[in-house]
């Protein structure tokens, strides 16, 4: 059975333009053209991964993923014209998987698709029981997708969630910048060093207590990084 795609944006071309796309790879497209039909569709086509326009009349993108990310995990690919650095900031917190700026080759959007939906289907990373580091100042609890950083809880990006679950399978061990990448984002990508970069950085800020002298994870200069457990 072939993945079921809810394709959202206000122009009819891109939406005709995206569905040929991936129709020619043999997903199932579905269409809507504001914010308010796409909420409403998605409970009745439940898909395996959205992809959004944000400008949009009524209900912006913005609102779209945010509410979508408060009742499903499911992959979010904002797909829009808003290149600006903050921009891509935002659609990330607001709970966006992957972000593409248009114009945009088919191949790339493909590549991006496949990707995040390899992630979705691979099996989930548990242990028993929450696992505690640092004397318990960081708890990362996968089965529950929570995660407390002295005391407090802290939200993260579902990007954000897998790079930290990815540092803390390999805990003690220096990660080259572009397996960090190929793991995380399972797509190749020319930008792959800054991404991973970025994230690490917003990490940081989320779960250190001070993140220019970063307890957790720590920067092995010209190499990657490491997780340190203690």
């Amino acid at each position: 059975m072939s993945e079921r795609i809810l394709v959202v944006d206000d122009d009819y071309l891109t939406l005709e333009h995206v569905q040929k796309i991936l129709a020619a790879e043999g997903f199932q497209a579905f269409l809507v053209d504001n914010g308010v039909s796409a909420q409403q569709e998605f409970h009745r086509v439940q898909p395996h991964l959205v992809i959004l326009d944000l400008k949009m009349p009524g209900i912006s993108g913005w609102e779209v993923c945010q509410n979508l990310r408060r009742i499903s995990d499911v992959p979010i690919i904002i797909l829009t014209g808003l290149g600006d650095k903050e921009d891509v900031v935002r659609g990330l917190n607001a709970g966006a998987d992957d972000y593409v700026v248009k114009p945009f080759q088919g191949e790339e959007l493909l590549a991006r698709v496949r990707a995040v939906l390899r992630r979705a289907q691979r099996a989930p990373f548990y242990y028993d029981m929450p696992m505690r580091f640092g004397g318990g100042d960081l708890v990362v609890d996968p089965g529950e997708h929570r995660v407390t950083a002295y005391g407090k809880s802290v939200e993260l990006t579902p990007t954000e969630h897998r790079m930290l679950l990815f540092l803390v399978q390999n805990a003690g061990r220096t990660l080259p910048v572009h397996t960090i990448f190929n793991n995380v984002w399972s797509y190749e990508s020319k930008t792959g060093d800054q991404s991973v970069k970025w994230y690490i950085w917003r990490l940081r800020c989320k779960i250190e207590r001070d993140p220019r002298r970063p307890r957790f994870i720590l920067t092995e200069r010209g190499v990657g990084y490491r997780f340190v457990p203690m």
